[in-house]
Order: C-alpha cells, then sequence, then structure tokens
C-alpha cells in the first residue's frame, strides 16, 4: 500500500514538472556559511526580542514573514524559511490531505520560501512530522501521510530548496517505516527534537548533566544512522521553552541556574554536533505563546546561547548578570591528547588501556581495571620505593632472584614492565583497603561447616618472625594456603623461608610436612579455619567497597565521548599470578 501511494504521488507530480529527484550536490546557497554544523534559530514574530538579538551578523535565523525576514537581514543575519505547520499542507496521520492537493502545496510553500529569504533554492524547516514512532503495519490513513510527506519533500527538493523535517519523537523504523524513512533522507535532512527538563539536568551537576545530554543527542542520531543516513543530513533541535509541561525550564529558580543550563545544553550540542559531524543545530523555545510560557529571562537566555557558540555574537556574562557561572570548562569532555577517562584530576590514558588490554584481551576489562585503580589510588598510596622493593621480593622468592626470568613470563603473558608494576601496585593497596574494612568475625556454624566442606584442604604447622593475619595475629600455628602465600607449602622443614607478603619481607619456618586439613581435629584447625574466613570475608568486602566507589566516581568521570567504563571488581592479578599478595 505504502508503495502504491508514493509511485502514484509522485506520478502527480511528474506530470505537473516536479519529478522526484535525488539531492542537490551544492553546498551552502545563498551565501550561508559553508560549515557544519550550521545553527538555525527560531526568530519568528512571536520571539517578541527578535531583531536585538537575532538580527544581527553571524546569526541565521529561521522565520517565515518576509517583513520579519527583510528586517532580521538587515540587522545583519542570514534567514532560513520557517513553515511551523506542516499539518496544514499534508494533512495528519488520522486525517491526511488529499492527494492531489500536493503539488499545490509545495508550489505555495516554495515560493513563499523564496519572498521571505530572498534565495532562490531556500532552506526549509518543516515543523514537523507527525507521529514519527507510529509502529507499522500503517493504518491507510497513515500510509497515506506519510506518502503525502514524502512527496512534499521530494516536490520542494526538485525545485531547488533544501527541507528539513523536524522528529518530535524517535522514529519507528522497522518495516514500512524503514523503508520510508531513507526515502525520507534521501530528499530532505532529518532533525530529531531533543529536550530536557533542566531541573533534572542541574540536579545531576554539570558532569553527569551534561553527559545526559550529550548521550540523549548522540542516541536520537544512531537511531538514524544506522540506517544508513549520514550525518552530515542530520541534525537536531535543541529546546529553551519556557511554558510548564513542554521540556525546558519548568519553573527552574534561579535565573543564574536557568542560564547556566542553557550554557551547557548549548555546549552539549556543540560537542556531539562537531564530534558526528552533523549537519544543523536548531534552536527553539524563544517565542511567547501563551501567558504560562511568557518569561523575562527569555532574552538574555537566547544571548548566553549566542554567547556560548560564538562569544562574538553576544555578552552571554553581561546579559547573564551576578551569579552566571561563565566557566565554558565545567562538564565538558576536555581532555589532554592521549587521555581517555579523567577521574579527580587522575587520567586513564588510551596507551595504558591498550597496553593492559594486551594482557587481558578485552579492552572493556582493562579500562574497568584501570578506573577502580584510579579510584582506589586515592585510598590509598604505593611509594614508587615500597612498589620497587615489593617487585625485588617477587623476583628473590618467586623468580629465584632472576631479573630476566621474571621479564620472561612477562612477555610471555603479552604484559610490559609499567604494567606489571600497575599490577602489583594493585595488590598491595588491595591488601591494605581490605585490612582497613570491618567484616564480621566468622561463625562457630560456619568453621564447621568449612572444615567438613573442604577436608583436603592443605594445612602447615609454621612459625613467622612477625605476627601475620593468616595465623590469627600471632607468629606461630596452623596456616591455610590460600590466604598463606603459596611458600609456606614449598619451604623446607626447619629450614627459615622468605614468603612474600603485602608489607615488607617476612620469614617463616615449617614446624612439620602439610596434611590435609581434616588430619587435624576440629578444635584445632579452628584458628587456622577463622583466619582463612576471615580473609575471605575481607576480599568479599573490598570488592562490594570498590564497586560503591566506582559508581560514585562515575558521576565525576570524564571520558571520550562519554565512553565510559563499566563498573566491576576486576582482579587483574590473575592474569599474573605470580604478583599474587595474601589478603
Amino acid at each position: 500500500m505504502l508503495l502504491r501511494s508514493v509511485l502514484a504521488l509522485a506520478a502527480v507530480l511528474a506530470a505537473v514538472g516536479l519529478g522526484v529527484a535525488s539531492p542537490k550536490a551544492a553546498a551552502a546557497p545563498c551565501g550561508l556559511p559553508d560549515a557544519h554544523p550550521l545553527w538555525f534559530d527560531y526568530a519568528e514574530g512571536s520571539v517578541t526580542f527578535r531583531k536585538q538579538i537575532f538580527g544581527r551578523t553571524g546569526v541565521i535565523a529561521a522565520t517565515s514573514g518576509p517583513a520579519v525576514s527583510s528586517d532580521l537581514r538587515a540587522g545583519g543575519a542570514q534567514t532560513v524559511y520557517w513553515e511551523n505547520k506542516l499539518g496544514s499542507l499534508v494533512g495528519s496521520s488520522t486525517s491526511p490531505a488529499d492527494t492531489t492537493t500536493i503539488a499545490a502545496a509545495v508550489d505555495k510553500l516554495f515560493g513563499k520560501a523564496v519572498t521571505a529569504t530572498g534565495c532562490q533554492t531556500p532552506y526549509v524547516g518543516l515543523n514537523e512530522l507527525n507521529g514519527p514512532g507510529t509502529t507499522t503495519p500503517w493504518t491507510q490513513s497513515n500510509t497515506q501521510y506519510r506518502a503525502n510527506v514524502l512527496a512534499l519533500l521530494q516536490g520542494l527538493t526538485a525545485r531547488g530548496a533544501r527541507p528539513f523535517l523536524l522528529l518530535p519523537t524517535a522514529p519507528y523504523t522497522d518495516g514500512d517505516a524503514h523503508a520510508w524513512c531513507l526515502q525520507a533522507a534521501q530528499v530532505a535532512d532529518i532533525v530529531p527534537e531533543v529536550y530536557f527538563q533542566a531541573p533534572s539536568i542541574m540536579n545531576a551537576g554539570s558532569v553527569l548533566g551534561s553527559r545526559r545530554m550529550r548521550v540523549a543527542y548522540r542516541n536520537a542520531i544512531a537511531n538514524l544512522t544506522a540506517l544508513g543516513v549520514p550525518a552530515s543530513r542530520l541534525g537536531i533541535v535543541i529546546g529553551f521553552q519556557s511554558g510548564p509541561g513542554t521540556g525546558g525550564r519548568e519553573g527552574l529558580q534561579p535565573t543564574s541556574q536557568w542560564l547556566r543550563f542553557v550554557k551547557l545544553q548549548t555546549l552539549a550540542a556543540k560537542q556531539v554536533a562537531g564530534e558526528l559531524g552533523l549537519g544543523t543545530v536548531w534552536s527553539w523555545g524563544w517565542g511567547t505563546f501563551s501567558a504560562a510560557g511568557a518569561d523575562p529571562d527569555k532574552q538574555a537566555a537566547a544571548c548566553v546561547y549566542l554567547w556560548t557558540r560564538d562569544h562574538s555574537l553576544c555578552d552571554g556574562p553581561g546579559a547573564a548578570g551576578s551569579g552566571f557561572n561563565a566557566s565554558l570548562t565545567e562538564g565538558q569532555i576536555a581532555l589532554p591528547a592521549g587521555v581517555q577517562c579523567t577521574v579527580d584530576r587522575r587520567a586513564v590514558s588510551a596507551g595504558s588501556i591498550q597496553a593492559l588490554a594486551a594482557v587481558t584481551r578485552d579492552r572493556d576489562l582493562a579500562m574497568t581495571g584501570l578506573f577502580s585503580r584510579a579510584i582506589e589510588a586515592e585510598h590509598g598510596v604505593v611509594s614508587s620505593g615500597e612498589l620497587l622493593a615489593l617487585e625485588r621480593r617477587v623476583i628473590t622468592l618467586r623468580f629465584h632472584g632472576s631479573r630476566a626470568a621474571y621479564l620472561r613470563a612477562l612477555r610471555a603473558r603479552r604484559a610490559t614492565l609499567a604494567v606489571a608494576r600497575g599490577v602489583l601496585a594493585d595488590s598491595l593497596r588491595r591488601a591494605r583497603i581490605a585490612h582497613s574494612l570491618r567484616v564480621a568475625a566468622p561463625t562457630t556454624a560456619q568453621v564447621a561447616l568449612f572444615y567438613l566442606a573442604y577436608p583436603g584442604e592443605l594445612v602447615r604447622l609454621v612459625r613467622a618472625d612477625a605476627p601475620v593475619s593468616w595465623l590469627g595475629g600471632r607468629k606461630r600455628g596452623f596456616a591455610l594456603v590460600p590466604p598463606a602465600p603459596p611458600e609456606v607449602l614449598k619451604a623446607r622443614v626447619g629450614v627459615p623461608t622468605p614468603v612474600l607478603v603485602a608489607d615488607g619481607p617476612l620469614t617463616v619456618t615449617a614446624v612439620e610436612q602439610p596434611l590435609p586439613l581434616e588430619a587435624l581435629p576440629l578444635a584445632t584447625a579452628t584458628p587456622a579455619i577463622r583466619a582463612a574466613l576471615l580473609a575471605y570475608a575481607r576480599a568479599d568486602a573490598f570488592d562490594a567497597w570498590t564497586l560503591r566507589e566506582q559508581s560514585s566516581a562515575l558521576n565525576r568521570t570524564i571520558c571520550l565521548r562519554d565512553d565510559l567504563p563499566d563498573v566491576g571488581a576486576v582482579d587483574l592479578v590473575s592474569y599474573l599470578p605470580f604478583l599474587a599478595l595474601p589478603v
């Protein structure tokens, strides 16, 4: 049905000399700047301050009346045509216009656009597609409505205009809707409207609020680029409405906060438009259509908006007055070269992600590991002296003192020395933080259950030259491995043996050979089991702690393209097990 309607309408147009054509290749007609994106600002008669704010060089005003357009151009602005009521030409999804009226509608609209803009190849904004999210199969009336819209776009393009079709909601793109969207994109720019509740954004803070807006803009465009529509034929409409229930200010006070939102929204649109290579950004919300939408701060907001785009367009801080936060970097993606993310001024570089991903074979996992490291490093500092001393002990105890063997082991796992040192510092920091967390003491029932569940676990009677946690804070006792270091099981009876622990060197002496846990009476084994259960509880507590800290830190994290790390308790030492330390 859709295809037959489109073909029938195309035949009508062809009969009057308005055949279907491909998009014109010519860029930036009638003196418009050859730039991406182009910024178009709604400036109809309902915008009472249009001449003062938008009637200036550097502004492209979207308006319809010849007198208003001429007045704005006299002030230095350029103009494009704005059709505020697309439905008056094509009808609606429930009451479409008669097919035979579309050719005349094309003629009428094109003529008005040429007259208003003074341009023979005008840009024409069409407000707005009715029911873009309507699912298929479409009703007969909606099918006819979509055919009408498509024919109007085709007719305007055939006459030399460049239509821009605004979408008030995300489009449905399956079934016949998929084909329709692609056909429309052949002859028009598609421009989703993406509006926000300013109070919600500002309550989230500049970092999280700005991120939410950028992500929403990207998502609106991704729905269309996924169909194959080039970003240069797409745009976004950003809103500065004041009326309640329309998205925008929604009563946000004080004025300085509203103007701060205006700035942040404009910066978000500017970031995403440049990042994706969008063709246009349209601003909406400057008009006053009712008493409820009247806002004495509209003019100041429009000035701040222009200033944020380009300082030469308006004195935003001057219009905003005292209390306005004029920072153009708050909440923004402004990272040094080579840095993927920053959190609390700690950087996660693209190079470090790449190096660690060579070990994990998973970029996302590497990114999470480095993000968690940045957070955990705020709570546990490992000095370079401590790290190098620990590295020497690893080489001495686990590689028989051979640095060459250590480096070979790293290469075998695709790890650089820097990666290994980072993981080793993680292990040391993790042990320290874990010991600082409060955990519940194991119960008698838990001890008994462990004893019955793991009868074959090896346990060994040893004495250490300092109290250690895996001996229950004592120097002598039975040790389970883990949490005791593996050297405990390898030690020769009666021979003092260095073992690897987090803080400083430690020597243990094995009193007897290892035994299975079941060889000991429960009462004798209880201290070793309690120490092990405490170690496991501390490890679990650490995982829960780092997940909480990471989740909270995401609200303070800035990443390129808002490509944020996943939150996770990543144990990187599992990839380099010879760096493991007891918890």
